[in-house]
């Protein structure tokens, strides 16, 4: 049986970035996304301001960039912004100076075509709102039917997208929008795979600013197609102290964490503050901070002894503080992390080695 086959109607492409009732995005809990009060969506849509008793799952989630935010809403605030420019970019990437060759020479302008578009893989989709506005740039008007939404499941075989219009215009978008689709959904499956390994835990899967140049908005929202969630979106909007930092820092470790924690709080304003610890021993000067100096500690590349520790003592002495494993995380490792007690696993590999999943476009 098809999941998550739903028409959803044809999108007019001069009325400009499809609306949340056109494009039906789907919630990863299931349901279908249209405008909904993120307050009314289980899980993903709770708000930080509602009274959920205090856990630091709950404490994640408002550390969350979008955190409260539904699939459609990210979508909107952190796709769509930028969108436009990037796919006028990748466009000039195929015309350059003198446009599609082979389609002038070959194929009139006044010739009309439908065409499908067929998942060929396994997987999750996403991107669909993003090929619905490719097309919508393409030189000729080329209307689109999205007949699966993002966040589904899709299998070989299965249509997602309906394209009516010039085929001259179809045949010069083809592969932007497919590549795109393929790679979104790379991203969406890949995170699916890792959040469904760790169900039942209590650890969230989290990304990681390892994404591919000029993607990255494109990337986290597929991140959250695929159930997991978002780290920071870049240097801007979070604080993580990493090695190289510390290792500036020198023996001042107390006095100057503390000092720039504190100074960053009050003149930044950052959705949270990490540190990257290496062993135990760093871990206990971290707890041995003040209260509330950082959000988060990363424990980076500790074995399962040594984190399972980290989480007894964070438990007998600072309950409230998040603790996220990171490094060299895959299949085989995270379902036993997750075990632990830690409350996130940030995983690169669901952005820097997501396998594309394959789409084609048939014509009638």
């Amino acid at each position: 049986m098809v999941v998550g086959f739903r028409p959803i109607g044809f999108h007019d492409p001069r009325s400009g970035h499809p609306s949340a009732a056109e494009t039906g995005i789907r919630n990863p809990g299931g349901s279908i996304l249209r405008g909904t009060s993120p307050s009314r969506l289980r899980g993903y849509g709770s708000s930080p301001e509602t009274s959920v008793k205090s856990t630091p799952q709950n404490d994640s989630r408002r550390l969350e960039p979008y955190g409260s935010c539904d699939l459609e809403e990210i979508y909107q605030r952190l796709v769509v912004p930028t969108l436009d420019p990037a796919i006028d970019h990748w466009l000039s990437e195929d015309f350059g100076d003198a446009g599609d060759l082979t389609t002038s020479a070959f194929i009139a302008p006044d010739v009309e075509a439908r065409a499908e578009i067929r998942s060929r893989d396994h997987g999750v989709i996403c991107g669909l709102p993003i090929v619905r506005r490719i097309a919508s740039r393409a030189a000729g008007t080329l209307e689109t039917e999205q007949l699966a939404v993002d966040g589904d499941r899709v299998e070989p075989g299965m249509r997602v997208m309906e394209m009516r219009g010039p085929l001259a215009s179809m045949l010069e978008v083809e592969r932007t929008l497919l590549n795109l689709l393929g790679r979104a959904s790379g991203v969406a499956t890949a995170t699916s795979r890792f959040v469904d390994a760790v169900a039942g835990t209590g650890a969230v899967i989290v990304d990681t600013r390892k994404t591919t140049p000029g993607l990255r908005t494109i990337e986290k929202y597929a991140v959250r197609c695929g159930g997991g969630r978002l780290h920071r979106i870049g240097l801007h909007d979070a604080v993580l102290i990493k090695d190289n930092h510390l290792a500036g820092i020198g023996s001042r470790f107390s006095e100057a964490v503390e000092a720039g924690a504190n100074g960053c709080r009050e003149q930044m304003r950052p959705r949270f503050i990490e540190i990257e610890v290496d062993d135990l021993e760093q871990f206990e000067m971290v707890l041995d901070l003040p209260s509330g100096t950082v959000d988060i500690v990363l424990l980076d590349n500790m074995d399962l002894a040594s984190i399972r520790t980290a989480v007894e003592r964070r438990n007998l002495r600072r309950r409230a503080l998040l603790l996220e494993a990171s490094g060299g995380i895959s299949m085989e490792s995270v379902r036993a992390i997750a075990e632990t007690g830690v409350d996130r696993i940030a995983v690169g590999a669901i952005t820097h080695s997501a396998t594309q999943i394959d789409f084609g476009l048939d014509m009638d």
